[in-house]
């Protein structure tokens, strides 16, 4: 049987080779389509309306993936602050804005310069495996978490994003130089396979955000973990915060870095124009995010019956937003295939909209302008220098591995 354009796009072995595009393009005319047992909403201007609307379009009421988690496992996800809708969802992150501000970023830009140009500096030759520990250093710096307790936050995020890839399921780095409290914790973790996106699929991360938690009451310093001790925060809220700024934290910024490398790679022209203008590298790295959009899709339910784009909508009916055809819908970007590195119009989608836009965008940005400025400083340009290994997951537009090599 020919596959449909629906089966394309659902499908993650599809992404192994690219997001199907061409695909997106198609159903994007047709606007609100069903699939499976979910509509499927493409173009950016219907997007930002679901994203914008939380008392239809609920974050809540079905959590915000594809799939319907089990009861039991959907009561406690709801906890999470990605899983809520205004109020509850206002006051959560009320307690962490002040870690975001342009103020607390500003202090943060000198370290993260220097990280990012002793990363460049040492390139191995994977592009992507390198530039992969600067969002686990600032995370760590930023969250709290002992920088040689790192490479827990990698492997977290490789099994809750990169479930459906059997090179990142089972993810464990190397333990040499971790905590004793990390040790503990690793001693808790399955390899049988289970669910890590489940409540009982990642007990080693809870059991280190409870020894981590109970360190920082009594050692407490000037980071998240610290000052989320201080609210009145329950059990479970505590819980998923720490596992969504272990898992969403990175998870991101570590696709969208090498995104926007594949992208001045396949684009020399403009690889070029930005090395010959570097006052074009703010608006560069948002047209790179809009471009390789590393967040592909995320899901709503709908709490009453509406209309949308014409398409009647049933109250309990799942919703799902897909933000690599928004983000390149011809009504909103001028020849949106095209990647223009001085591209300015209307804002990507990359990062949400609406009272879930992330939290941490702008600790995003000045991480990438960071990267690829010393990118630019390099004395020679980077060039492909093997096959691209792309992320087995219809989710996460993810690169395992980018091989470059200068060019002088």
């Amino acid at each position: 049987m020919p596959r449909t354009d629906a089966d394309l796009i659902v499908d993650p072995d599809t992404y192994t080779s690219g997001v199907p595009h061409d695909a997106l393009t198609r159903l994007r005319e047709k606007d609100v389509v069903r699939i499976d047992d979910f509509w499927a909403i493409f173009r950016h201007e219907d997007v930002r309306t679901v994203l914008k609307t939380p008392s239809v379009f609920s974050s809540h009421r079905g959590a915000t993936q594809i799939r319907d988690p089990l009861p039991n496992d959907l009561k406690y996800v709801q906890r999470m602050m990605l899983n809520q809708d205004p109020p509850s969802h206002t006051r959560l992150r009320r307690m962490l804005t002040r870690a975001f501000t342009p103020r607390a970023v500003a202090r943060l830009e000198d370290r993260i310069r220097a990280n990012a140009r002793e990363i460049v500096a040492g390139l191995s030759g994977d592009f992507a495996a390198d530039v992969a520990d600067l969002p686990l250093l600032t995370l760590a710096d930023v969250f709290g978490v002992p920088r040689q307790d790192r490479a827990l936050l990698y492997d977290w995020s490789n099994r809750v994003i990169g479930f459906q890839d059997p090179d990142y399921a089972l993810s464990s780095s190397s333990t040499v130089g971790m905590t004793d409290m990390a040790l503990a914790a690793l001693e808790l973790r399955p390899d049988d396979g289970r669910d890590p996106r489940a409540r009982d699929g990642m007990p080693d991360l809870y059991a280190y955000a409870h020894a981590l938690g109970s360190y920082k009451r009594d050692h407490p310093s000037e980071d998240v973990l610290s000052n989320l001790l201080q609210e009145d925060i329950s059990l479970e809220e505590f819980e998923n915060l720490f596992w969504l700024f272990s898992v969403a934290g990175n998870e991101t910024l570590r696709n969208g870095i090498p995104g926007g490398m594949i992208a001045l790679l396949e684009h020399p022209d403009q690889y070029e124009r930005l090395r010959a203008d570097r006052s074009l590298l703010p608006v560069a790295v948002e047209e790179m995010l809009r471009w390789w959009t590393p967040v592909m899709h995320f899901r709503r339910t709908c709490v009453r019956d509406t209309s949308l784009a014409g398409q009647e909508i049933r109250a309990g009916d799942k919703v799902v937003v897909w933000f690599s055809s928004a983000n390149r819908d011809e009504r909103v970007f001028t020849e949106p295939d095209r990647f223009d590195v001085g591209r300015r119009e209307a804002d990507h989608l990359s990062f949400g909209h609406g009272p879930h836009f992330c939290l941490g965008a702008q600790l995003a940005r000045t991480q990438m302008r960071a990267v690829f400025d010393a990118v630019l400083d390099l004395p020679g340009m980077l060039e492909l220098d093997g096959e691209i290994s792309r992320l087995r997951s219809n989710f996460q537009n993810g690169v395992k591995h980018l091989p470059v090599r200068t060019c002088r």
